[in-house]
């Protein structure tokens, strides 16, 4: 009986361990005369266990084995440890040349889709999107992360990958007065020097009082990240002809780059909870984090005509691509380069405040009521300088890991003198957005007495949400302050820094250390930081060496301006969204079945109602017809041209069923099958309500004849976005095994199909204004519509086991390993519109951003949805015995496609008919390459030592092996190497002490 008991209390403990998410898990072996108590990483795996095997629907967790102890240095690399998760490894999709240490984009099941929750209550960043930036958010706050597979009706909508909920604790899940500080010091080996101090600290304790009991929590956290990326990057290859006329494939260069990151991330949260009795109970919550991001880059980057560039001693593989030679350029005087120095900020911050109140009247009824104000906000200035320089000659080997650019005595000593740059140009971007929203939503339950029925849950929420992006226009603003082509191609006349009055502010950059000193780079003359970082004064003074210049040649040049708020609508998206959800969801279960079934069903109806503020624009530039003249040909309709603001309303309803089913097989073996609908409405950088129209005309005057031919009207357009899209939809379904074989062991395999309709993606739809006469005229924009349906589809594995029969220190042995296969596909509902690609100035090129065109004018097949790889696992060696616990860790996934059309992959191909005067007479094709992250993998370490109940000392260390992560850029002559990344490893010292 007292082994009964003992066993009782400390099963017991597991499970309010498990409901609470806090990781004290307890277990007592049937042989042993005293309960063993369980802690650090193995109490947090059974704790998440627990919650997987008793949860209602799929989920996988993470659990903290004590508050703010989650495993990695930021939670989105905590959401790659789990099956089925994947994270990009870029600073945002649109930028795919900018790497990211910590992660960014999270991806469940192959779809970036995710909802993101806090606490179960709806969470974002003011982005233009509708999920929380996870890499935001301080990993010290968090007790706990949820991934939900396959929503039920109650769970707020919007989940088609899956749901992602943060949990924090709450002052009851302690018994009573309980704290712990930390501090960290992380180091990276890559940027040395000043290492990065993190630390965090948090209180909690309840009381009885008059009025109940009573409980306060607070919870602060600080933490810095200084980390260097190294990076090489070689240009899309061009299709020229030897000197026998054979067609060979070069990149007009290769380049290199090194980015110094530094974050500082901050955090609040606080909560108040009260119990009156059982009946009734209250809790405040308040949450902020804050993010601050400054990177400042050196790149070096080619920008001469790819049509100007020789080969001499050029060696190519099978398909004609370049693989060793030295690239050269007569017809500019050496190949052309820029040297940037760009600085970019970013501000963000999150803050949550939330109300919620349990009621419960009797023993059959429970009401919850909840109340939640969030409000996100971000600001960003991004600044570039730039050098240009001549490179004589470039020696390029593609064959090895990385490319090899070699470069002799005299080629480092012409990059190495100032004398040899000219000030080029300046470009800054800005933005700032905010959003708000406002939810209500009320819950009530009925439990049943009865034999099936186990309760009935019912509910209705609310929300009104807003979201204000706005860009400076332009939204990219490239000055020149001396280029070639504004001085009559006088390459002598530019702004050389050897003219002493264009002399100072760059510094030479010795690229120490590079690729952690395994590659030597020529030093390079960059513009000192503190010009990026001066905007808009250290521009206005640039910009005065552009005038100079303008004087001296007789040319008229424009003068400089900076980009501003607020003068085109182009640059604001201004969005407000209204939400009506009602669901009911049965809890049922037959227990006295020889395989006990149980499960809920429900359905979820949710009414969207949104509205975007934008205008809509119609320019023409049809040629005037001369006084007097006749035309002929085709007909102009007249439209006079307009600019005006519009309210784009969008309704629409949706009805999403859900069923969740579980038979246990035996106490440790489970079944579970799951079905339901699931929506993720369109981001809101993807609802910007703004069109712009543009009717052009082809003409032939015959001045003998007074008569103008007009032979043919263009009209076309371009949508910022497009507010009357639909939510991407999924049917899905789910098949489980479960097999819990220990208190910390289990086996689980997963079978899933989501099946997606309105896919979002880039192609022309029609758009229909009014000419003088009334009569409608069609107008082909290009923008992001409903175009494709699809599937993602595969199969999940997971396994963990501590190996507890071995031997003395053995038996604290355990692994963990998962893994996951994705297949995908994605139909477009109209197809022709991407059969070819032709030049800038045909309609046909509007499709670009889909599937992508090659340099040489071809189009590429169908590609697959975009962040997905098909294969992705994890393997962790742990350990777990007496004082100490750790953890060897590794992360793979295969490759995906990151992005198609964008920064550094696409453009024209430079022919030019009338080198002399470059606007005149272009043939140019458009192209845009689809860009691919290999496959990549990294390890990490950590290992903690208990040096008393109350102390432990740990140590941490990401990517281990000096990873390289590499993208590539497809082309019609294979994947080719486009970049290759460095960042070396990471290590971190932390103290913590709890009391």
């Amino acid at each position: 009986m007292k082994q009964f008991k003992k066993t009782a209390i400390a099963l017991g403990l597991a499970q309010m361990a498990a409901m609470s998410g806090m990781a004290v898990a307890q277990t007592a072996p049937a042989d042993s005369g005293q309960t063993v108590i369980v802690t650090g990483q193995r109490a947090a795996l059974q704790s998440a266990q627990k919650i997987k095997q008793n949860s209602d629907e799929i989920v996988d967790s993470i659990v903290a084995d004590d508050i703010g102890k989650l495993p990695d240095r930021s939670v989105t690399e905590v959401l790659q440890r789990i099956v089925g998760v994947t994270i990009d490894r870029t600073m945002s999709k649109g930028d795919p040349e900018h790497f990211s240490v910590e992660g960014s984009g999270v991806s469940i099941r192959g779809l970036s889709y995710v909802r993101s929750e806090l606490n179960g209550r709806d969470s974002f960043s003011a982005n233009g999107g509708r999920s929380l930036n996870f890499e935001d958010v301080p990993p010290e706050l968090m007790a706990g992360v949820d991934i939900y597979k396959n929503p039920s009706a109650e769970q707020v909508e919007g989940a088609v990958g899956g749901l992602v909920n943060l949990r924090t604790a709450m002052p009851f899940d302690f018994k009573g007065f309980h704290g712990a500080i930390s501090g960290q010091e992380t180091y990276s080996e890559l940027k040395k020097g000043k290492s990065s101090p993190s630390m965090s600290g948090m209180v909690s304790n309840r009381w009885k009082t008059p009025i109940g009991e009573v409980g306060a929590l607070l919870d602060l956290a600080y933490s810095e990240s200084g980390t260097r990326t190294d990076a090489f990057q070689v240009e899309p290859y061009y299709p020229l002809k030897d000197a026998a006329g054979k067609t060979i494939w070069v990149p007009k260069g290769a380049q290199w780059r090194t980015l110094e990151f530094n974050r500082r991330r901050e955090g609040a949260y606080g909560a108040l909870q009260w119990k009156a009795n059982d009946q009734l109970s209250s809790s405040l919550t308040y949450f902020k984090s804050r993010y601050t991001m400054t990177w400042d880059e050196q790149a070096i980057f080619a920008q001469s005509s790819p049509y100007n560039i020789q080969v001499t001693n050029g060696t190519y593989d099978s398909k004609g691509a370049l693989l060793t030679g030295t690239l050269t350029d007569t017809k500019d005087g050496g190949i052309n380069f820029g040297d940037d120095t760009r600085s970019s900020t970013r501000k963000s911050d999150t803050t949550d405040l939330s109300w919620n109140l349990r009621w419960r009247p009797n023993d059959r009824w429970t009401v919850t009521t909840d109340l939640q104000h969030i409000r996100a906000s971000t600001r960003s200035l991004d600044s570039t300088v730039a050098t240009g320089v001549q490179m004589p000659k470039e020696q390029l080997d593609l064959t090895g890991n990385v490319p090899n650019l070699i470069f002799d005595a005299a080629d480092r000593a012409n990059l190495a003198d100032p004398k040899n740059y000219y000030w080029a140009f300046t470009m800054e971007h800005q933005d700032k957005s905010v959003g708000h929203e406002t939810a209500w939503k009320t819950d009530a339950k009925y439990d049943f007495d009865h034999p099936v029925l186990r309760d009935i849950r019912f509910g209705v929420r609310l929300t009104d949400r807003d979201a204000l992006t706005q860009n400076t226009n332009p939204s990219y603003n490239w000055s020149p302050i001396s280029q070639p082509w504004q001085l009559g191609w006088n390459i002598s006349g530019l702004a050389y820094l050897s003219d002493p009055r264009f002399s100072g502010n760059t510094n030479l950059h010795t690229f120490n250390n590079f690729f952690n000193g395994k590659v030597s780079v020529p030093s390079v003359v960059f513009p000192n930081v503190s010009l990026a970082q001066g905007f808009p004064d250290s521009y206005a003074a640039l910009h005065k060496y552009h005038d100079i210049l303008c004087a001296e040649v007789s040319t008229s040049c424009d003068t400089w301006k900076a980009a501003t708020f607020g003068t085109d609508p182009s640059g604001t998206n201004d969005q407000t969204e209204k939400t009506q959800a009602l669901y009911s969801q049965v809890r049922f279960g037959w227990d006295n079945l020889k395989y006990p079934i149980d499960g809920n069903v429900g359905v979820r109806y949710v009414k969207t109602a949104s509205t975007a503020h934008g205008y809509t624009v119609f320019k023409s530039t049809a040629p005037n017809i001369p006084a007097g003249n006749t035309t002929t040909g085709v007909t102009v309709p007249v439209i006079a041209p307009f600019s005006k603001a519009e309210d784009y309303e969008n309704n629409y309803h949706n009805v999403l069923p859900s069923l969740n089913l579980r038979m246990k097989a035996s106490d440790t073996l489970q079944f579970r099958f799951a079905f339901a609908g699931a929506l993720s409405r369109p981001d809101f950088d993807k609802l910007q309500a703004y069109t712009e129209m543009e009717q052009t005309a082809s003409t032939t005057t015959n001045t003998a004849t007074n008569v103008t031919t007009i032979n043919s009207v263009s009209q076309m357009g371009k949508g910022s976005g497009n507010p009357y899209l639909k939510p991407t939809t999924s049917r899905q379904m789910d098949l489980t095994a479960e097999w819990y074989f220990a208190p910390a062991g289990s086996f689980t395999a997963a079978v899933f199909n989501k099946q997606l309709k309105d896919i979002i993606v880039n192609q022309t739809y029609l758009y229909a204004i009014p000419d003088v006469n009334g009569v409608k005229q069609n107008f082909a924009v290009t923008g992001p519509i409903n175009g494709a349906k699809g599937h993602a589809r595969g199969i999940e594995l997971a396994y963990q086991q501590y190996f507890d029969k071995l031997p003395g220190l053995l038996s604290g042995l355990g692994l963990q390993a998962n893994f996951t296969f994705v297949d995908s596909k994605r139909d477009l509902y109209k197809p022709v519109y991407q059969a070819y690609c032709t030049s800038e100035n045909s309609a046909a090129n509007v499709n670009l951003t889909l599937n992508g065109c090659d340099t040489n004018g071809t189009t590429f097949g169908n590609l697959p949805l975009e962040n997905l790889s098909r294969q992705s696992f994890n393997l962790a060696l742990m350990y777990d015995k007496g004082p100490w616990s750790a953890r060897l860790a590794y992360n793979w996934r295969s490759k995906s496609l990151q992005a198609v059309n964008v920064n550094g992959t696409q453009g024209t191909d430079g022919t030019d008919t009338n080198p002399a005067s470059p606007d005149v007479g272009k043939q140019n094709v458009v192209w845009g390459l689809p860009v691919w992250a290999d496959a990549y993998g990294q390890l990490d370490a950590s290992m903690f030592y208990k040096i008393n109940e109350h102390m432990s000392l740990g140590f941490e260390a990401q990517n281990v092996t000096n990873s390289q992560f590499k993208q590539l850029m497809q082309q019609s002559v294979g994947m080719k190497g486009r970049a290759w990344f460095v960042t070396g490893p990471r290590y971190t010292a932390q103290l913590r002490y709890t009391f």
